[in-house]
């Protein structure tokens, strides 16, 4: 397809401060999990988005100072000369490719909890400090304050040193410059109480730095352009007072609103350009550039936001997660091969668990060093060998978009009428309608590879598989929920559990509808427990959740929508049961344990929805093992995420044919103890 040329603006350099971004795609400061642990796996990641097209790439937020200890969420850091030689290697990798790189300096303050290097938290008075962690802030003093200053202008040089372009002063998503700009900063000093008082500290780092770095590096803000209210109707008074004030200090504006859920809102709850109402003003106050995000997936939202003034450069995180080359795609016409991004924030769950970014789009994400893999290259086949792929779910058709990539034969066998599986099944969920892009963009390239066949309505057995004669059998037939309520809490089934009052989420997918008052037993903790209440809700169910967490689909506070999903379950008039188990199942009712005092009670219920683990599908992989090359991907091998689908099937594709595999199938970055010169001193 020819490229487009209205999206030629998208293309257009644009000039920041000294320094100028060759286009207008701009990856924001994000975090991923890799942080200053592993430098050669963040300098990989970031160069491939350089090499995407992306004209600015940036850190996630990187500390200044000891005082300013994320762990064991992993930052990056500028603390010294060691940190400008790691940092170094990815301005490096960003510069091969004509980007620019920018450096998003953080000091956390009351964030901060300080596991790792010890020191008291600052803050600008003294207030809880970290996430429900036992400590407190010291309030930062005259010193204090002037030792941040110093602090952050030594970063600021040794960022000019490491190479980068662009340089931050981070005054937003509750850190220490947005802590001391809150209404809450009641010092009676001239860093607190007054507007003007408050804005003082980060007038002073924002001159400071463009007096120290800004013959050579752009200085940038991140500010939040609202400061409270509702989704849709968000208080932007006092941030635009004050945006008014610095309006053409800093070299580039980034912005955000007060509420980082909402900024990067999940596709259940937030649309695409979701901040649109609340930052549109901005342009009306500045002259300088700006950037804000959106999760922007579609060129024509790009192209409205910069024809209509409200940004100048496309800001993306997750876009650029799913798709490192999204903005070389549209610019050689390539749109309907953007892996668009689903926003099911699994790649915001590394930075959480303290592990390397995944993306479920995207499954060579954080793997271009430990792997060597490439979202855009894929080896070609290592034989002449010809693949049956059983199952179209995400693993089954992520095999076979990747290994007909490589130039293998493909045949791809589905029982149902429609591909894309567990996919096809939940995005029809209330507000799961996007995940199915990971089928549509399976589906897209599957059309473009004339070596893949897909047979659909096609149940196959073991010896129709043997006498169809493939080379290598794929078994990706999935996993079936479990009726009988085991799962994390109970390890052994509910009492009661044969009954046919007794539902999985398979039946609701599969159209069957409870006929009464019915519990919905959650015990996965991830999403989909809430989404089936939901359903069933909507179909003028009285619906009662019940979990042994908490807290409603606990596990979502890696993918930053648990506070959102309880508020929508609980909004909805859906009754909630915390720290709950199922202790029976009789006839119209349940009984009901709590799991600290083993308390029962009974609540009337006609059904139960188990919402608890899955069986692999794996009866036809155990028929096959002795007979024929057969291996087994997905959930049909380990029941997990969409995402850990994917990337079995991605897997899969990429070490057919390989050199045999070590034990450890990456590589690792670690530091390495030094060898022994003899015998330790007494």
């Amino acid at each position: 397809m020819a490229p487009d040329p209205r999206f030629d603006v998208l293309f257009e350099p644009v000039r920041i401060g000294p320094v100028t971004a060759p286009n207008r795609f701009y990856q924001v400061p994000h975090c991923t999990g890799i942080g200053y642990r592993r430098p050669e796996t963040l300098a990989a990641l970031r160069g491939m988005k350089a090499a995407g097209g992306w004209g600015t790439v940036c850190t996630e937020y990187c500390s200044i100072h000891p005082s300013s200890d994320d762990d064991p969420y992993p930052s990056a850091s500028i603390w010294d000369d060691e940190d400008v030689r790691a940092l170094s290697l990815m301005v490096d990798a960003v510069h091969e490719h004509g980007a620019l790189a920018g450096v998003e300096l953080w000091h956390g303050g009351a964030a901060s909890a300080n596991h790792y290097s010890r020191e008291a938290p600052v803050g600008p008075y003294s207030r809880p400090a970290g996430v429900w962690d036992p400590v407190q802030t010291k309030p930062m003093d005259k010193d204090d304050i002037r030792n941040l200053k110093r602090w952050h202008l030594e970063a600021a040089k040794r960022a000019q040193r490491a190479g980068f372009d662009i340089v931050y002063v981070y005054a937003c998503h509750w850190y220490l410059v947005k802590q001391f700009l809150s209404p809450s900063n009641q010092r009676n000093d001239e860093y607190g109480g007054s507007l003007e008082n408050r804005m003082r500290l980060l007038r002073e780092l924002i001159e400071e730095t463009k007096e120290a770095v800004g013959d050579s590096c752009a200085v940038a803000v991140r500010f939040a352009a609202s400061a409270g209210g509702p989704d849709d109707d968000q208080d932007v008074s006092e941030p635009r007072a004050m945006l008014e004030q610095l309006a053409d200090l800093p070299d580039l504006w980034d912005i955000t609103v007060h509420d980082y859920s909402y900024e990067m809102g999940t596709s259940r709850f937030v649309p695409e350009a979701g901040l649109e109402a609340t930052m549109s003003w901005v342009k009306e106050v500045t002259g300088k550039p700006v950037v804000s995000v959106g999760r922007f997936t579609s060129p024509e939202t790009m192209l409205r936001l910069v024809r209509q003034g409200i940004i100048d450069l496309v800001g993306a995180a997750r876009p650029s997660i799913a798709d490192p080359f999204l903005p070389e795609k549209i610019r050689q016409g390539r749109e309907d091969d953007i892996r668009e991004c689903i926003g099911c924030n699994i790649c915001y769950s590394g930075d959480q668990t303290g592990t390397p970014i995944r993306c479920t789009q995207n499954p060579t994400m954080g793997e271009e060093w430990r792997k060597g893999w490439h979202p855009e290259i894929i080896p070609p086949r290592g034989s002449d060998a010809s693949v049956l792929i059983v199952g179209g779910g995400p693993a089954g058709l992520e095999a076979a978009v990747a290994l007909g990539q490589r130039g293998y034969e493909v045949t791809l066998a589905e029982a149902r009428k429609e591909l894309g599986g567990r996919v096809t099944l939940e995005s029809r969920l209330p507000g799961l309608a996007e995940y199915a892009r990971v089928r549509d963009w399976r589906l897209t390239q599957i059309a473009k590879l004339p070596n893949v066949e897909v047979y659909l309505d096609s149940q196959v057995d073991e010896e129709q598989i043997l006498e169809f004669g493939a080379d290598r059998v794929v078994v990706a037939t999935g996993a079936t929920w479990r009726r009988d309520g085991t799962g994390r809490w109970l390890e052994e089934p509910v009492p009661g559990w044969e009954a046919p009052s007794v539902l999985t989420p398979d039946d609701i997918m599969g159209g069957v509808l409870p006929s009464g008052p019915v519990v919905v037993f959650d015990d996965d903790h991830y999403y989909l427990g809430g989404v089936i209440a939901e359903r069933l809700l909507a179909a003028g169910l009285e619906v009662t959740l019940v979990t042994p967490a908490n807290e409603v689909s606990t596990w979502t506070t890696h993918t930053e929508e648990q506070h959102r999903i309880q508020a929508r379950i609980l909004g909805l008039g859906i009754a909630v049961e915390t720290g709950t188990s199922l202790a029976h199942i009789g006839d119209g009712e349940v009984s009901l344990e709590c799991i600290y005092t083993g308390r029962q009670r009974v609540l009337e219920s006609t059904n139960v929805v188990m919402v608890t683990s899955r069986v692999p599908r794996d009866e036809l992989y155990s028929s096959l093992a002795d007979r024929i090359d057969t291996t087994r991907i997905g959930d049909c091998l380990a029941p997990g995420t969409i995402a850990t689908s994917v990337y079995s099937g991605h897997q899969y594709a990429r070490e057919m044919d390989a050199a045999p595999l070590a034990d450890v199938r990456f590589r690792r970055e670690r530091v390495v103890a030094p060898r022994s010169t003899g015998p330790a001193s007494p």
